[in-house]
């Protein structure tokens, strides 16, 4: 597996490499250490962890990987020499990010399956750093597209995380549908068996109706919709609270928007959180929201935080974005408002809180949802099937 950030960080990572594991592979995990004192080999739950140095120039030439060529040149290197070391008998490509530098690595042409970890040339139109004026000048999206689809062709198979990526992309790239597998951000059974809980967390919002949002908080999750809906939603639920589990560049404008509304003392942020302390956090949620706002992005993937939500008996309330769309009417696990529409999360919200058997009902089949059909031991078996042929 080649990764081009740092490990441990993304649980898609995690879920697939356990998945194989299990299946009785061996996975080697190629990964990067942005500090010069590290440990370079590692086994981190059963995965044998191999980090090489990368400076911090380097991570932010990763942005230009389709504009000029010395991210693949540095990356190269690096990659051949754990392809060599570590006698990889096939590979997996963690986003197209480092696409360019892998297949440019393989001299010995392994096989390879490229994951598209999600629809990457839509959401960075959305990127900070992509619509400043210098990133407008070198980051085109367009180039970035262009590669997807040309490394999609001459990848051995390429893994999605939704049904509606799958159709996406065979919209766009001739390829063979059998060629693509589906796998989706869903979750290991340890996370909602197998779990601590940090009773300060517990005792701290133990008088609230707890509102929870996981995850990245950048403008296009919509949290600026949520609080907006807090002027409103305090005098109809006075004990509310927005619980927000998570951070990005964008949680400065929150902040300030929070204090135009004068809603502080009905919002936590509580921050960037280590996964561990996700069962705490789920464990005081009344409601779990994923507010995402309408983008062919948002269309083909699924957000971490549903499945999350789920298994930990969590109601729903998300927009409806076609992915989430489809999750929550197929499991009956939640309610749905019209993306970007304050009136509508807000009726949707005030339904939701004064029915606590529609609550009870969607906690019930949310747990039953994950257990039966969403676990990762379930959803991997198109990808284990995939290595098995």
């Amino acid at each position: 597996m080649i990764l081009d950030t740092k490990f441990p960080i993304d649980p898609r990572v995690s879920n697939e490499a356990s998945a194989l594991i299990k299946k009785g592979h061996e996975v080697y995990l190629f990964c990067l250490s942005y500090k010069k004192k590290f440990i370079k080999e590692e086994r981190i739950n059963y995965i044998n962890v191999r980090r090489y140095y990368c400076s911090s120039i380097t991570y932010k030439l990763s942005a230009l990987a389709y504009s000029f060529p010395f991210y693949r040149l540095l990356m190269k290197k690096k990659i051949s020499h754990f392809l060599k070391k570590n006698r990889i008998e096939t590979i997996h490509i963690h986003d197209i990010q480092i696409a360019c530098a892998v297949f440019s690595a393989n001299k010995y042409n392994l096989p390879v399956s490229l994951d598209l970890h999600e629809n990457r040339p839509e959401i960075m139109k959305f990127y900070k750093h992509v619509n400043s004026l210098i990133g407008k000048i070198f980051i085109d999206p367009k180039k970035w597209k262009i590669a997807e689809e040309k490394y999609c062709n001459i990848s051995d198979n390429v893994v999605v995380v939704t049904n509606s990526a799958k159709k996406e992309l065979l919209k766009r790239v001739s390829i063979d549908p059998q060629k693509i597998i589906v796998f989706p951000n869903t979750v290991n059974k340890d996370f909602y068996t197998e779990y601590s809980i940090d009773k300060s967390i517990l005792n701290k919002f133990s008088d609230n109706f707890v509102l929870l949002y996981l995850g990245n908080t950048s403008e296009r999750r919509g949290l600026d919709l949520v609080m907006k809906s807090l002027p409103i939603i305090k005098d109809y639920i006075p004990n509310i609270k927005l619980v927000v589990v998570g951070s990005s560049s964008f949680d400065k404008s929150l902040l300030e928007l929070s204090r135009k509304l004068k809603v502080e003392k009905y919002i936590s942020f509580e921050g960037w959180k280590d996964e561990s302390y996700f069962p705490s956090y789920l464990s005081i949620a009344n409601i779990g929201i994923s507010p995402l706002k309408s983008n062919i992005h948002h269309d083909t993937t699924y957000a971490n935080k549903i499945f999350q939500y789920m298994s930990f008996g969590v109601p729903l309330l998300a927009s409806d974005v076609v992915s989430q769309e489809e999750i929550i009417t197929k499991f009956k696990v939640g309610e749905l408002f019209v993306s970007e529409n304050l009136e509508s999360f807000i009726n949707t919200l005030k339904n939701l809180y004064e029915n606590k058997d529609s609550l009870e009902y969607y906690s019930k089949n949310g747990r039953i949802a994950i257990e039966k059909y969403l676990n990762n031991d379930i959803v991997s078996k198109e990808l284990s099937c995939m290595y098995d042929k």
